[in-house]
């Protein structure tokens, strides 16, 4: 696997000894995908690391957050299976992490 899909493996496979792990910088343009007892989870702007219920995963001040996409990844995830129950008690979002609302996608599509 090459680029962010690549990357996702790696931090999937660190994160399983891992207490907590983060997501610095990016958005939700690029993704992964992580695989659990066969279920196929897809990540974008959630930290993959999530998927283990005893991570705390941070989102950092460098992450831009489109606040209906971060819970649609969150609600569609968790429909596939039980990796992640309770993510929500387990995210921390930094107070300074950026948002970014619909008309910032329309006019970064023009």
């Amino acid at each position: 696997q090459w680029g962010d899909e690549g990357k996702g493996k790696v931090v999937d496979l660190l994160a399983q000894d891992a207490d907590i792990v983060c997501r610095c910088q990016g958005g939700n343009n690029a993704g992964h995908t992580v695989v659990v007892d066969s279920v196929e989870y897809d990540f974008h702007l959630l930290p993959s690391g999530i998927i283990n219920p005893n991570v705390i995963a941070f989102i950092g001040n460098g992450v831009v957050i489109h606040l209906p996409g971060l819970f649609e990844e969150a609600e569609k995830n968790v429909k596939k299976g039980q990796g992640l129950v309770g993510w929500e008690k387990r995210l921390i979002i930094s107070d300074r992490a950026h948002i970014v609302f619909d008309f910032h996608q329309a006019a970064d599509g023009i």
